[in-house]
């Protein structure tokens, strides 16, 4: 079911499946995308989880405000679980969904139980050539992917969730291979199908994150 909420001063939209009293399990999409991406995921788990699929600020159906700061996202899903009221939540995020994730569970690591990381850029500088879309979400996450805080990268060693990242390979043109170095304990999986594991790959994605959602 679509709903909608007014959190952290704007409003999101998010699809919510399953059981509200089985673990919550939130669902983050990359850049561009909206709930919409998990489809093929978000029944499945539901049999299992409470699913929770927002749609990020600036996606979907979600409004579009001035700023967004990687923290101020990761900040919107937490009170979006605040209003729900789940005390603690696994994560699964691609890309862009994949960085809110991160900052989530180093700004809240009581509210994370389990990461997992779909090919996101780790917050390291990166030199790419810009980008042919100049929406102030695609600059200003851009920015942040390209020139990230410092801090953030120490911020990982923060994160006490069990942490699953996942690499496309030499596919992908993103390199999230690093990220596992700077989370404790993280395990990396590459999985050579490109930055879009999950649908390039949908068996092999789907049977790394269930053996270790199951682990």
């Amino acid at each position: 079911m679509i709903r909608i909420a007014h959190v952290n001063g704007v409003e999101l939209a998010y699809r919510e499946e399953g059981d509200p009293a089985a673990p919550a399990l939130v669902l983050l999409h990359g850049r561009t995308a909206d709930h919409n991406h998990w489809n093929p995921y978000t029944r499945r788990f539901a049999e299992r989880f409470h699913v929770i699929a927002p749609d990020l600020r600036g996606h979907g159906a979600s409004e579009r405000p001035d700023g967004y700061a990687l923290p101020e996202m990761a900040e919107d899903v937490a009170a979006l679980l605040r209003m729900l009221g789940v005390e603690r939540a696994a994560l699964i995020g691609h890309s862009l969904g994949g960085a809110v994730a991160y900052h989530l569970a180093m700004r809240y690591p009581d509210l994370v139980s389990v990461l997992v990381l779909e090919d996101p850029p780790a917050p390291l500088p990166l030199d790419r050539p810009p980008l042919e879309d100049d929406s102030p979400m695609m600059v200003e996450t851009e920015r942040q992917f390209v020139s990230p805080d410092p801090a953030w990268a120490e911020g990982l060693a923060r994160i006490t969730a069990p942490t699953l990242v996942l690499s496309g390979g030499p596919s992908s043109h993103v390199d999230a291979t690093p990220l596992a170095g700077l989370i404790p304990g993280a395990k990396l999986v590459t999985i050579d199908a490109g930055h879009l594991i999950h649908s390039a790959a949908p068996g092999e994605f789907a049977a790394a994150v269930e053996e270790f959602l199951d682990s």
